[in-house]
Protein backbone atom coordinates (compact mmCIF):
# COMPACT_ATOMS: atom_id res chain seq x y z
CA UNK A 1 0.00 0.00 0.00
CA UNK A 2 1.33 3.72 -0.74
CA UNK A 3 2.06 5.59 2.57
CA UNK A 4 0.78 8.52 0.97
CA UNK A 5 -2.83 6.97 -0.16
CA UNK A 6 -2.59 5.41 3.91
CA UNK A 7 -2.62 9.15 5.15
CA UNK A 8 -4.66 10.05 2.57
CA UNK A 9 -6.99 7.65 3.86
CA UNK A 10 -6.82 8.11 7.23
CA UNK A 11 -6.48 12.11 6.87
CA UNK A 12 -10.20 12.12 5.30
CA UNK A 13 -11.77 9.95 7.62
CA UNK A 14 -10.61 12.05 10.81
CA UNK A 15 -11.90 14.99 9.01
CA UNK A 16 -15.30 13.49 8.91
CA UNK A 17 -15.46 12.09 12.22
CA UNK A 18 -14.64 15.63 14.28
CA UNK A 19 -17.15 17.02 11.35
CA UNK A 20 -19.88 15.81 13.32
CA UNK A 21 -22.16 18.81 12.68
CA UNK A 22 -25.85 18.06 12.04
CA UNK A 23 -29.18 20.20 12.16
CA UNK A 24 -29.51 20.71 15.73
CA UNK A 25 -31.08 22.75 17.95
CA UNK A 26 -28.77 25.77 18.50
CA UNK A 27 -26.13 26.17 16.09
CA UNK A 28 -24.53 23.61 14.27
CA UNK A 29 -23.71 20.60 16.63
CA UNK A 30 -24.61 22.41 20.02
CA UNK A 31 -27.80 21.72 21.87
CA UNK A 32 -28.93 24.09 24.20
CA UNK A 33 -31.88 21.98 25.29
CA UNK A 34 -30.20 21.93 29.15
CA UNK A 35 -33.64 22.96 30.79
CA UNK A 36 -37.30 22.55 30.54
CA UNK A 37 -38.08 25.48 32.43
CA UNK A 38 -35.91 27.72 29.70
CA UNK A 39 -37.21 26.05 26.40
CA UNK A 40 -40.29 27.37 27.15
CA UNK A 41 -39.31 31.19 26.65
CA UNK A 42 -36.98 29.84 23.89
CA UNK A 43 -33.60 30.36 26.27
CA UNK A 44 -33.82 33.88 26.46
CA UNK A 45 -33.66 34.35 30.41
CA UNK A 46 -31.06 31.88 31.43
CA UNK A 47 -28.18 33.60 32.38
CA UNK A 48 -30.20 36.32 33.96
CA UNK A 49 -32.69 33.53 35.97
CA UNK A 50 -31.69 32.01 38.91
CA UNK A 51 -31.36 28.41 40.58
CA UNK A 52 -30.32 25.28 39.56
CA UNK A 53 -32.10 25.55 36.39
CA UNK A 54 -29.93 27.88 35.52
CA UNK A 55 -26.67 26.64 36.70
CA UNK A 56 -25.41 25.24 32.98
CA UNK A 57 -25.72 29.02 31.34
CA UNK A 58 -24.24 30.97 34.31
CA UNK A 59 -22.65 29.37 37.89
CA UNK A 60 -23.82 33.20 39.78
CA UNK A 61 -27.20 31.87 39.19
CA UNK A 62 -27.46 29.59 42.61
CA UNK A 63 -26.14 31.88 44.50
CA UNK A 64 -28.82 32.66 46.53
CA UNK A 65 -30.11 29.21 47.23
CA UNK A 66 -30.89 28.71 50.96
CA UNK A 67 -31.25 24.60 50.68
CA UNK A 68 -30.62 21.56 48.82
CA UNK A 69 -32.18 22.08 45.10
CA UNK A 70 -32.07 19.52 41.61
CA UNK A 71 -33.55 19.96 38.57
CA UNK A 72 -33.91 17.02 35.97
CA UNK A 73 -35.15 17.66 32.10
CA UNK A 74 -35.24 15.58 29.34
CA UNK A 75 -36.06 16.53 25.89
CA UNK A 76 -37.57 14.92 23.03
CA UNK A 77 -35.81 16.37 20.01
CA UNK A 78 -37.64 15.34 16.03
CA UNK A 79 -35.66 16.77 13.46
CA UNK A 80 -37.21 16.36 9.87
CA UNK A 81 -36.34 17.37 6.22
CA UNK A 82 -34.67 16.59 3.25
CA UNK A 83 -30.90 16.50 1.82
CA UNK A 84 -31.17 16.77 -2.09
CA UNK A 85 -28.97 16.21 -4.55
CA UNK A 86 -28.56 18.90 -7.42
CA UNK A 87 -26.07 17.42 -9.81
CA UNK A 88 -23.20 15.67 -7.76
CA UNK A 89 -20.62 14.72 -10.10
CA UNK A 90 -17.53 12.34 -9.49
CA UNK A 91 -14.33 12.28 -11.32
CA UNK A 92 -12.73 8.78 -11.22
CA UNK A 93 -9.14 8.94 -12.05
CA UNK A 94 -8.48 9.45 -16.00
CA UNK A 95 -12.48 9.56 -16.42
CA UNK A 96 -14.81 12.61 -17.26
CA UNK A 97 -17.47 13.82 -14.84
CA UNK A 98 -20.26 11.83 -13.79
CA UNK A 99 -23.29 11.69 -12.11
CA UNK A 100 -22.28 10.33 -8.44
CA UNK A 101 -25.56 8.49 -8.79
CA UNK A 102 -27.79 6.95 -5.21
CA UNK A 103 -30.62 7.99 -3.99
CA UNK A 104 -31.34 11.57 -5.69
CA UNK A 105 -32.96 12.40 -1.95
CA UNK A 106 -32.47 11.28 1.60
CA UNK A 107 -35.47 11.98 4.10
CA UNK A 108 -35.20 13.16 7.47
CA UNK A 109 -31.39 11.86 7.65
CA UNK A 110 -30.95 13.26 11.68
CA UNK A 111 -32.31 10.81 14.09
CA UNK A 112 -34.71 11.71 16.58
CA UNK A 113 -33.21 11.81 20.32
CA UNK A 114 -33.79 12.41 23.70
CA UNK A 115 -31.38 15.04 25.38
CA UNK A 116 -31.19 14.67 29.30
CA UNK A 117 -29.81 17.38 31.76
CA UNK A 118 -29.83 17.72 35.58
CA UNK A 119 -28.32 19.74 38.44
CA UNK A 120 -27.60 20.31 41.93
CA UNK A 121 -26.91 22.77 44.49
CA UNK A 122 -26.65 23.28 47.69
CA UNK A 123 -25.79 25.55 50.29
CA UNK A 124 -22.13 25.34 52.15
CA UNK A 125 -22.04 28.32 54.13
CA UNK A 126 -24.23 31.78 53.99
CA UNK A 127 -24.01 33.47 50.85
CA UNK A 128 -21.63 30.53 49.25
CA UNK A 129 -22.75 27.63 47.26
CA UNK A 130 -21.87 24.72 45.53
CA UNK A 131 -24.11 23.25 42.25
CA UNK A 132 -22.83 20.81 39.87
CA UNK A 133 -24.74 20.60 36.32
CA UNK A 134 -24.45 17.15 34.61
CA UNK A 135 -25.34 18.35 30.28
CA UNK A 136 -25.16 16.80 26.82
CA UNK A 137 -23.91 20.04 25.22
CA UNK A 138 -23.17 18.56 21.82
CA UNK A 139 -24.62 15.34 20.81
CA UNK A 140 -26.64 13.36 17.34
CA UNK A 141 -26.97 11.33 15.47
CA UNK A 142 -27.44 11.04 11.72
CA UNK A 143 -28.01 7.93 9.53
CA UNK A 144 -27.76 8.26 4.98
CA UNK A 145 -29.03 5.00 3.12
CA UNK A 146 -25.63 3.36 1.71
CA UNK A 147 -27.08 3.95 -1.66
CA UNK A 148 -27.86 7.97 -0.60
CA UNK A 149 -25.85 10.12 -3.27
CA UNK A 150 -24.17 11.68 -0.14
CA UNK A 151 -22.70 8.50 0.52
CA UNK A 152 -19.05 9.56 0.14
CA UNK A 153 -18.99 12.56 2.67
CA UNK A 154 -21.58 11.14 5.25
CA UNK A 155 -23.15 7.30 6.27
CA UNK A 156 -23.85 7.27 9.80
CA UNK A 157 -22.34 9.11 12.67
CA UNK A 158 -23.02 9.19 16.09
CA UNK A 159 -21.90 11.79 18.65
CA UNK A 160 -22.18 11.75 22.27
CA UNK A 161 -20.56 14.39 24.82
CA UNK A 162 -21.23 14.97 28.75
CA UNK A 163 -20.16 17.83 30.54
CA UNK A 164 -20.10 17.36 34.31
CA UNK A 165 -19.73 21.26 35.56
CA UNK A 166 -19.05 22.03 39.43
CA UNK A 167 -19.78 25.29 40.32
CA UNK A 168 -19.22 27.48 42.79
CA UNK A 169 -21.24 31.06 43.53
CA UNK A 170 -20.90 33.73 45.73
CA UNK A 171 -23.40 36.57 47.35
CA UNK A 172 -21.07 39.31 47.47
CA UNK A 173 -23.18 41.72 48.35
CA UNK A 174 -27.24 42.57 48.38
CA UNK A 175 -27.34 43.05 44.83
CA UNK A 176 -24.12 41.28 43.04
CA UNK A 177 -23.82 37.44 42.73
CA UNK A 178 -20.37 35.93 41.43
CA UNK A 179 -19.64 32.41 40.21
CA UNK A 180 -17.15 30.03 38.76
CA UNK A 181 -16.99 26.54 37.48
CA UNK A 182 -14.61 23.67 35.62
CA UNK A 183 -16.36 22.00 32.78
CA UNK A 184 -14.85 18.22 32.24
CA UNK A 185 -16.36 17.43 29.46
CA UNK A 186 -15.88 13.60 28.08
CA UNK A 187 -16.49 13.05 24.23
CA UNK A 188 -17.31 9.62 22.21
CA UNK A 189 -17.95 9.59 18.52
CA UNK A 190 -18.21 7.12 15.81
CA UNK A 191 -18.97 7.26 12.46
CA UNK A 192 -18.89 5.58 8.53
CA UNK A 193 -19.15 6.81 5.01
CA UNK A 194 -18.22 5.02 1.33
CA UNK A 195 -15.28 4.80 -0.67
CA UNK A 196 -15.53 5.61 -4.09
CA UNK A 197 -13.79 2.59 -5.76
CA UNK A 198 -11.52 3.18 -9.33
CA UNK A 199 -14.79 1.92 -11.34
CA UNK A 200 -18.05 2.80 -11.35
CA UNK A 201 -18.98 -1.01 -12.05
CA UNK A 202 -17.35 -1.61 -8.27
CA UNK A 203 -19.33 -1.52 -4.90
CA UNK A 204 -18.10 1.09 -2.99
CA UNK A 205 -15.61 0.40 -0.23
CA UNK A 206 -16.12 1.74 3.33
CA UNK A 207 -14.30 3.36 6.26
CA UNK A 208 -15.02 2.99 9.88
CA UNK A 209 -13.85 4.68 13.03
CA UNK A 210 -14.28 5.84 16.07
CA UNK A 211 -12.52 8.15 18.94
CA UNK A 212 -13.30 9.57 22.61
CA UNK A 213 -11.45 11.48 25.18
CA UNK A 214 -11.62 13.89 28.39
CA UNK A 215 -10.93 17.80 28.43
CA UNK A 216 -11.62 20.82 30.28
CA UNK A 217 -12.54 24.15 30.13
CA UNK A 218 -14.33 26.98 32.44
CA UNK A 219 -17.33 29.09 33.10
CA UNK A 220 -17.61 32.35 35.08
CA UNK A 221 -20.79 34.88 35.34
CA UNK A 222 -22.20 37.43 37.59
CA UNK A 223 -25.74 38.93 38.47
CA UNK A 224 -26.71 42.13 39.42
CA UNK A 225 -30.48 42.01 40.87
CA UNK A 226 -32.92 44.77 42.14
CA UNK A 227 -35.98 45.01 42.53
CA UNK A 228 -37.18 45.01 39.65
CA UNK A 229 -34.63 43.79 36.91
CA UNK A 230 -31.60 41.06 36.93
CA UNK A 231 -29.04 41.35 34.74
CA UNK A 232 -26.62 38.34 33.65
CA UNK A 233 -23.42 38.26 32.32
CA UNK A 234 -20.97 35.01 31.65
CA UNK A 235 -18.09 33.36 29.54
CA UNK A 236 -17.83 29.49 28.94
CA UNK A 237 -14.66 28.51 27.70
CA UNK A 238 -13.75 27.46 23.84
CA UNK A 239 -12.64 23.54 24.74
CA UNK A 240 -10.03 22.07 22.83
CA UNK A 241 -10.96 18.41 22.36
CA UNK A 242 -8.25 15.83 21.96
CA UNK A 243 -9.83 12.36 20.65
CA UNK A 244 -7.81 9.18 20.20
CA UNK A 245 -9.65 6.86 17.64
CA UNK A 246 -9.08 3.57 15.54
CA UNK A 247 -10.01 3.48 11.64
CA UNK A 248 -10.80 0.60 9.25
CA UNK A 249 -10.88 0.67 5.71
CA UNK A 250 -12.34 -2.37 3.79
CA UNK A 251 -14.31 -2.89 0.64
CA UNK A 252 -11.55 -1.38 -1.81
CA UNK A 253 -10.79 -3.41 -5.23
CA UNK A 254 -8.62 -3.60 -8.04
CA UNK A 255 -5.43 -1.37 -7.29
CA UNK A 256 -6.81 0.00 -4.14
CA UNK A 257 -7.01 -3.39 -2.31
CA UNK A 258 -3.74 -2.50 -0.80
CA UNK A 259 -5.21 0.39 1.32
CA UNK A 260 -7.51 -1.54 2.82
CA UNK A 261 -6.53 -1.27 7.00
CA UNK A 262 -6.92 -1.17 10.53
CA UNK A 263 -5.09 1.63 12.14
CA UNK A 264 -5.25 2.46 16.02
CA UNK A 265 -4.38 5.26 17.56
CA UNK A 266 -4.65 8.60 15.78
CA UNK A 267 -5.30 11.22 17.44
CA UNK A 268 -7.05 14.28 16.47
CA UNK A 269 -7.59 17.83 17.94
CA UNK A 270 -10.40 20.43 17.11
CA UNK A 271 -11.89 23.35 19.17
CA UNK A 272 -15.95 23.83 20.74
CA UNK A 273 -16.22 27.56 20.62
CA UNK A 274 -17.25 30.02 23.59
CA UNK A 275 -19.88 31.82 24.61
CA UNK A 276 -20.40 34.99 25.44
CA UNK A 277 -24.23 35.67 27.16
CA UNK A 278 -25.75 38.96 28.00
CA UNK A 279 -29.51 38.73 29.51
CA UNK A 280 -32.04 40.18 31.10
CA UNK A 281 -35.19 39.75 32.90
CA UNK A 282 -37.17 42.61 34.05
CA UNK A 283 -40.36 42.95 35.75
CA UNK A 284 -43.04 44.43 34.23
CA UNK A 285 -45.83 44.12 36.08
CA UNK A 286 -46.72 41.41 39.65
CA UNK A 287 -47.84 38.99 37.22
CA UNK A 288 -45.37 39.54 33.78
CA UNK A 289 -41.60 39.35 33.06
CA UNK A 290 -39.93 40.42 30.19
CA UNK A 291 -36.74 38.12 28.78
CA UNK A 292 -33.97 38.85 26.44
CA UNK A 293 -30.33 37.28 26.06
CA UNK A 294 -27.84 37.32 23.09
CA UNK A 295 -25.37 34.95 22.94
CA UNK A 296 -22.00 35.33 20.61
CA UNK A 297 -20.11 31.87 19.82
CA UNK A 298 -16.97 31.95 18.70
CA UNK A 299 -17.43 29.07 16.06
CA UNK A 300 -13.51 30.83 14.11
CA UNK A 301 -11.75 28.52 16.75
CA UNK A 302 -13.70 25.48 14.92
CA UNK A 303 -10.98 26.54 11.99
CA UNK A 304 -9.18 23.44 11.17
CA UNK A 305 -8.88 19.84 12.68
CA UNK A 306 -5.06 19.00 13.58
CA UNK A 307 -4.36 15.13 12.64
CA UNK A 308 -0.96 14.03 14.60
CA UNK A 309 1.15 10.91 14.18
CA UNK A 310 1.27 9.37 11.86
CA UNK A 311 -0.72 11.90 10.01
CA UNK A 312 0.89 15.61 10.85
CA UNK A 313 -1.76 17.39 8.83
CA UNK A 314 -4.48 19.54 9.55
CA UNK A 315 -8.36 19.87 7.71
CA UNK A 316 -9.23 23.13 7.38
CA UNK A 317 -13.27 23.70 8.26
CA UNK A 318 -13.57 27.73 8.23
CA UNK A 319 -16.86 27.92 10.61
CA UNK A 320 -17.75 31.65 10.88
CA UNK A 321 -18.48 33.46 14.49
CA UNK A 322 -22.50 33.79 15.37
CA UNK A 323 -24.50 34.92 17.26
CA UNK A 324 -28.32 34.00 18.75
CA UNK A 325 -30.66 36.72 19.66
CA UNK A 326 -33.99 35.82 22.30
CA UNK A 327 -36.74 37.39 23.92
CA UNK A 328 -39.45 36.04 25.80
CA UNK A 329 -42.17 36.49 28.94
CA UNK A 330 -43.19 34.85 31.76
CA UNK A 331 -46.18 35.12 33.08
CA UNK A 332 -47.80 34.58 36.59
CA UNK A 333 -51.49 33.21 36.00
CA UNK A 334 -51.24 32.46 39.92
CA UNK A 335 -48.71 31.78 42.90
CA UNK A 336 -48.66 28.01 41.31
CA UNK A 337 -49.37 28.33 37.38
CA UNK A 338 -46.70 30.48 35.41
CA UNK A 339 -47.00 30.61 31.46
CA UNK A 340 -44.09 31.70 29.36
CA UNK A 341 -43.61 32.12 25.17
CA UNK A 342 -40.36 33.03 23.46
CA UNK A 343 -38.88 33.48 20.13
CA UNK A 344 -34.63 33.52 19.19
CA UNK A 345 -32.81 33.86 16.12
CA UNK A 346 -29.66 31.72 15.56
CA UNK A 347 -27.00 31.87 12.40
CA UNK A 348 -25.36 29.40 11.30
CA UNK A 349 -21.43 29.29 11.77
CA UNK A 350 -21.14 27.06 8.48
CA UNK A 351 -20.93 29.18 5.31
CA UNK A 352 -21.81 28.76 1.62
CA UNK A 353 -19.39 26.83 -0.28
CA UNK A 354 -17.88 25.04 2.82
CA UNK A 355 -20.90 23.13 3.88
CA UNK A 356 -21.11 19.53 3.04
CA UNK A 357 -24.40 17.01 3.99
CA UNK A 358 -22.21 15.62 6.75
CA UNK A 359 -23.05 19.45 7.60
CA UNK A 360 -26.76 20.16 6.80
CA UNK A 361 -26.77 23.41 8.53
CA UNK A 362 -28.43 26.48 8.02
CA UNK A 363 -29.90 29.84 10.16
CA UNK A 364 -33.07 29.11 11.69
CA UNK A 365 -35.88 30.48 14.10
CA UNK A 366 -37.21 29.13 17.21
CA UNK A 367 -40.34 29.42 18.45
CA UNK A 368 -41.26 28.60 22.11
CA UNK A 369 -44.39 27.90 24.61
CA UNK A 370 -44.17 26.24 28.18
CA UNK A 371 -45.64 26.02 31.96
CA UNK A 372 -44.50 25.61 35.26
CA UNK A 373 -47.05 24.14 38.05
CA UNK A 374 -45.65 24.14 41.39
CA UNK A 375 -47.26 20.71 43.11
CA UNK A 376 -46.54 21.82 46.09
CA UNK A 377 -43.60 24.69 48.09
CA UNK A 378 -41.03 21.71 46.85
CA UNK A 379 -41.59 20.35 43.71
CA UNK A 380 -42.78 21.94 40.56
CA UNK A 381 -43.40 20.55 36.95
CA UNK A 382 -41.89 22.65 34.05
CA UNK A 383 -43.07 21.27 30.50
CA UNK A 384 -42.67 23.03 26.79
CA UNK A 385 -42.53 22.79 23.22
CA UNK A 386 -40.38 24.37 20.66
CA UNK A 387 -41.22 24.40 16.67
CA UNK A 388 -37.59 25.31 14.86
CA UNK A 389 -37.76 26.18 11.10
CA UNK A 390 -34.66 26.05 9.32
CA UNK A 391 -33.77 27.95 5.97
CA UNK A 392 -33.24 26.55 3.20
CA UNK A 393 -29.16 26.80 2.55
CA UNK A 394 -26.94 25.39 -0.12
CA UNK A 395 -24.75 21.94 0.48
CA UNK A 396 -21.69 22.56 -1.87
CA UNK A 397 -18.77 21.80 -0.16
CA UNK A 398 -15.83 19.78 -2.48
CA UNK A 399 -14.33 17.41 -1.29
CA UNK A 400 -12.10 14.52 -2.71
CA UNK A 401 -11.05 10.54 -2.01
CA UNK A 402 -7.47 9.55 -1.57
CA UNK A 403 -5.93 13.42 -1.73
CA UNK A 404 -2.73 14.58 -3.24
CA UNK A 405 -2.23 10.38 -4.85
CA UNK A 406 -2.98 9.19 -8.23
CA UNK A 407 -5.65 8.07 -7.30
CA UNK A 408 -7.69 11.08 -6.09
CA UNK A 409 -11.13 11.34 -6.77
CA UNK A 410 -13.05 14.64 -6.27
CA UNK A 411 -16.69 14.42 -5.56
CA UNK A 412 -17.95 18.06 -7.19
CA UNK A 413 -21.28 18.42 -4.31
CA UNK A 414 -24.23 20.07 -5.40
CA UNK A 415 -27.02 19.73 -2.94
CA UNK A 416 -29.61 21.43 -0.93
CA UNK A 417 -31.09 21.33 2.59
CA UNK A 418 -35.13 21.54 1.98
CA UNK A 419 -38.21 21.85 4.19
CA UNK A 420 -35.99 21.20 7.33
CA UNK A 421 -37.64 21.76 10.80
CA UNK A 422 -37.73 20.10 14.27
CA UNK A 423 -40.21 19.72 17.01
CA UNK A 424 -39.05 19.51 20.76
CA UNK A 425 -41.08 18.60 23.30
CA UNK A 426 -39.02 19.08 27.08
CA UNK A 427 -40.27 17.87 29.85
CA UNK A 428 -38.98 18.49 33.67
CA UNK A 429 -39.07 18.78 37.02
CA UNK A 430 -37.52 21.07 40.17
CA UNK A 431 -37.42 20.16 44.01
CA UNK A 432 -36.62 22.48 46.70
CA UNK A 433 -35.55 21.29 50.22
Amino acid sequence: MSPSLKVSIAAGAFASMFALVGQANAQAFYLQEQSARGAGRAFSGEVADTGAASLWWNPAAIADAEGIEGTLSASAILPRGQVVDRGTVIVRPAQGPAPVGGDAVSRNPINNGVLPSGAFVAPLARGVVFGLAVTSPYSFTTDYSSSSWARYSADRTRLRTVDIQPSLAVALTDWLRVGGAVNVEYTDASLSNKLPNLSAALPDGEQKLSGDGWDVGWTAGLQMHNDFATVGIAYKSAIKHNLKGDLTVSGLLGPLAGSNMSLSGVRASFYTPAQIIVGGRFRATKALTLNAQAVRYTWSKFDAIGLGAPLNTAIPENYRDSWSLAGGIDYAVSPALTLRAGVQRALTPTQDGERDARVPDANRWNYGVGASYAVNRHFTVDAAANYVDFTDSSIDRITAAYVGTPAQTPILTNGELQKAHAFVLSLGARMAL
